[in-house]
């Protein structure tokens, strides 16, 4: 990715002039601001705290030009993308850079380099994609004389593709992408698809409990493994790879989301299925979002929800048609036909299949009664194929927000049904009052994503000004929404992991017996305490 925002360049969306005129309106955007990033010659960037004999242990293990610490590299390595990230990668203020990024190329290399950092007190965050939006891959030092980011980036290969029982055991470091295209290549697919799916990796995705836009159908990561090879300071932990098992505790389940804080996840046996041979995405409307929650909800509970399901509020609604908007005939005709039919201002759903032929049609009908039932207009395949178009378009356009003054930020939860309402609204309004009370009102939107038998999910992104402290204005927001969270009935993250930015709630959550477990592997996997420091678990 490019060091200061998200992705690479040449995507940066274009925004229209009527959608800047709306932002002006609404949260007093100023269309002629520019807030540019800058140079990477003009970072502030600590000195390296590594000597020349520590640096030579490490180049001992994994080869000299495996260990970098040239600007380029620690800055590359210095934040995730969560919106302070971003703004301490715009100002060029990053005094918390790794003093070394490292590169090692196989599990057995992890192994010695956790074993030097154990003796030489040099503390390990593992690194991925870094695409991380809690603070999950911050070069903290806390305490430790020096910090190494470990790019995985080397463990990238496909170990193992079993077509008979449908698995795959794949390396950490592997991307999105490419996992993908070398599954194609046996006919397979993992289907896990999240928004970062293109600069993420499958050891990120394991480490954080991903959630992928299609994990209705396909299921979440978690659902997923079926064995692991993590390589902690204190030894390996590889529960093997089987279908189910009763042999205690579930070992995987400790080291699914564990953050990189007991480990390195080198290796994954995930389920994969075959490659759908259709793929199908449409659109729907409900009048209100209440209406649209409870179709979904009888749907999922009737076991007849499709691979996809995204259900918009009003406001993302309205919001992402303004800025969709072209004014073209097609346009103005879907306009009218909506308020003909009662559903001018109401909520935009996406649903899609994916499989064969058949199998596509006999579910799209299936699924299509419960969303006529429940009150929905079919609005054909229009809306999902621009769904499909865009659907990793979204971190780009808070990159173009933010270079005109904007605040950009997303949080999500998970509730039951029963919780929903009152969540939704809880966080809403916690939002709003947090971000008024600066003197900055918002644009707060929601939608649906992940349904469950018991709930769903809820994806909060939320527009401002940027003000004067944008660090303060982000963390008086994320606090609000935070308390009224846990408050309220919700987890305090579906599907972005705990990181450093979750960690106050994280007590709540699971309780202080719960918080000892935890503290207990760690002592036990690493007990020197140098791997991610500060995230996960309240010191």
């Amino acid at each position: 990715m490019r060091w200061w925002g998200w992705g690479e360049d040449g995507h940066d969306p274009a925004l229209p002039e009527h959608a800047l005129d709306l932002l002006r309106s609404e949260i007093g955007l100023d269309p002629g601001a520019r807030t540019p990033h800058v140079a990477l010659e003009e970072v502030r960037l600590p000195p390296s705290r590594f000597d020349g004999a520590a640096r030579g242990r490490l180049a001992g293990i994994v080869g000299e030009e495996h260990v970098r610490d040239d600007r380029a590299a620690r800055v590359e390595h210095a934040a995730g993308r969560s919106y302070p990230d971003l703004v301490r990668l715009r100002s060029g203020a990053l005094e918390g850079a790794p003093d070394a990024v490292v590169s090692p190329g196989s599990a057995d290399q992890v192994r010695a380099l956790l074993a030097e950092c154990s003796s030489a007190r040099v503390a390990v965050v593992p690194f991925g994609g870094g695409t991380s939006v809690v603070g999950g891959v911050d070069p903290f030092a806390d305490g430790f004389p020096a910090v190494i980011s470990l790019d995985l980036g080397r463990l990238d290969r496909v170990l193992a593709v079993d077509r008979t029982s449908l698995t795959a055991t794949l390396e950490g470091g592997l991307f999105g992408p490419e996992a993908e295209r070398r599954l194609a290549e046996d006919g397979l697919t993992l289907g896990h698809f999240p928004q970062s799916f293109e600069f993420s990796t499958v050891g990120g995705w394991v480490a954080t409990r991903s959630a992928g836009q299609a994990s209705t159908g396909y299921g979440r990561i978690d659902e997923l493994v079926e064995g692991l090879r993590v390589v902690a300071p204190a030894g390996e932990v590889a529960p093997r790879a089987v279908p189910a098992t009763a042999a205690g505790p579930d070992l995987r389940e400790l080291l699914v989301g564990s953050e990189g804080v007991l480990g390195v996840i080198c290796e994954a046996t995930l389920r994969v299925r075959p490659a759908p041979a259709v793929r199908r995405y449409e659109g729907w409307s409900f009048r209100s979002f209440a209406e649209g929650c409870d179709a979904l909800r009888v749907m999922e509970q009737a076991d007849a929800s499709p691979d996809i399901v995204r259900l918009s509020d009003e406001e993302e609604t309205r919001l992402s048609l303004a800025l969709a908007s072209t004014g073209s005939a097609t346009e103005r005709a879907g306009r009218a036909y909506l308020r003909l039919r009662g559903h001018e201002g109401g909520c935009l759903a996406i649903v899609g299949y994916e499989g064969d032929d058949e199998d596509v049609e006999r579910r799209r009908l299936h699924s299509s009664a419960f969303l006529r039932a429940g009150g929905g207009l079919a609005l054909g395949r229009r809306p999902g194929q621009s769904w499909v178009r865009n659907r990793y378009a979204g971190p780009y356009l808070r990159d173009t927000l933010m270079d005109r003054g904007g605040f950009v930020e997303t949080l999500e939860t998970a509730a039951s049904w029963s919780d929903l309402p009152t969540l939704y609204a809880a966080v809403g309004g916690a939002l709003r009052g947090a971000l008024t009370e600066r003197g900055t009102p918002p644009l707060v939107m929601c939608h649906v994503s992940h349904l469950y038998r018991s709930g769903a999910s809820l994806y909060f992104t939320f527009l401002a000004r940027a003000d004067d402290a944008p660090i303060d204005q982000w963390r008086a927001a994320k606090s609000a929404a935070s308390d009224a969270i846990l408050a309220n009935g919700g987890t305090i993250t579906h599907h972005h992991a705990i990181g450093r930015d979750h960690v106050p709630w994280l007590r709540v959550e699971v309780g202080e017996v719960g918080l000892d477990l935890i503290r207990a592997a760690k002592q036990r996997l690493d007990p020197a305490g140098i791997m991610n420091p500060g995230k996960l678990l309240p010191s």
